[in-house]
């Protein structure tokens, strides 16, 4: 019971920080700065969320493939266009309460599809933690194809002016020691103190993550697996670059900008519930690098989530009257034969 209401208080702040952060940016800007950005969202190129919507779809399609393929050890063969309507509505779940999505779609395939439910969510498990370790290399990838410009927006920003001053070194040095002292610190904090429950918690987290980069590594089809996930981020990637085309003020952005803007907006949708209120700001301090307006940004920012969550709320709702219609068949059979799939 404890745990449950410490999971809805801290459900609530972080839905009330992510409205914060909505009635702070719009508070904060001046009647020029709105006028601006409202003038940006109405002379949008509207038309470019046809595309964008079609690589939204396609790249969910391509995740529920890809859990597909996590099953095939266990013995599961469930059919895609149940994997796919129950992914949308754990999405849709997902949009109001953090996680209850992977508790839902997991319990609705087992339903309809009659299989072990604490099996999904072992791959539902696998699954996120494969994709912890992608976004790490995306943040590589995104940091070392444009680490000039980046080096620039710091310098410009910090005033790093003479950076390879002994000044600075010494300040580099004693914050690579820094860094080793607080890795040692904590290595030695873990392994003393392992039956705490936090610490055992984020062993465990860890550990989850290392197994699941090794259960993948044991896939039949890993190549399929792999070029699935490839397709997801490309899709992700095609959707901010597409959608820099629907505003006059980015329609000049290429692919290096899109990268970042991915990077900082994945982050965005872990801190707030589906990226409220964080999302727009991310999107604009990101595009800040390029020397885009805040404005600009800011409404950039707020067409791509609108997008996002309408086309996510929408599919998912639609997703959620069609599961039943779909498996008219299976709950049938399931009911003449109640046996469970081990």
């Amino acid at each position: 019971m404890r745990k449950r209401i410490f999971g809805f208080l801290q459900y609530f702040f972080f839905l009330g920080a992510g409205l914060f952060l909505v009635w702070w940016q719009l508070k904060s800007m001046t009647l020029s700065e709105k006028e601006q950005f409202f003038d940006a969202l109405s002379h949008a190129n509207y038309w470019i969320v046809i595309p964008i919507a079609i690589m939204s779809m396609l790249s969910h399609i391509s995740r529920s493939m890809r859990w597909k393929l996590l099953m095939q050890p266990l013995g599961y063969t469930p059919k895609i266009s149940n994997l796919f309507l129950v992914t949308m509505v754990g999405y849709l779940a997902n949009s109001a309460v953090p996680r209850l999505g992977e508790v839902i779609k997991c319990t609705l395939l087992a339903k309809y599809e009659k299989l072990k439910v604490d099996k999904l969510i072992g791959t539902i498990i696998v699954e996120r933690s494969f994709d912890i370790i992608c976004y790490i290399l995306f943040i590589g990838i995104t940091i070392l194809i444009q680490i000039n410009v980046i080096a620039k927006y710091l310098q410009k920003e910090f005033s790093l002016i003479g950076i390879y001053t002994p000044n600075n070194l010494f300040k580099l040095m004693a914050f690579l020691f820094s860094f080793i002292a607080i890795w040692i610190f904590i290595k030695q904090l873990f392994k003393k103190y392992k039956s705490n429950k936090i610490i055992n918690k984020i062993s465990n987290f860890i550990n989850g993550i290392i197994e699941g980069f090794h259960t993948i590594k044991k896939l039949k089809e890993k190549k399929l697996f792999l070029l699935h996930t490839l397709f997801i981020w490309s899709m992700y990637l095609g959707q901010i670059y597409l959608g820099f085309k629907g505003l006059e003020g980015t329609k000049s952005l290429g692919l290096s900008p899109a990268f970042s803007v991915l990077t900082l907006t994945t982050l965005s949708m872990i801190i707030t519930p589906g990226g409220i209120g964080s999302f727009p700001i991310f999107v604009m301090q990101s595009l800040l690098i390029y020397g885009i307006n805040e404005n600009i940004g800011s409404a950039f920012g707020w067409l791509m989530w609108g997008v996002s969550t309408g086309l996510l709320v929408i599919v998912g709702f639609i997703s959620l009257l069609l599961i039943p219609y779909f498996n008219k068949s299976l709950v049938a059979n399931h009911e003449s034969t109640p046996e469970i799939i081990e």
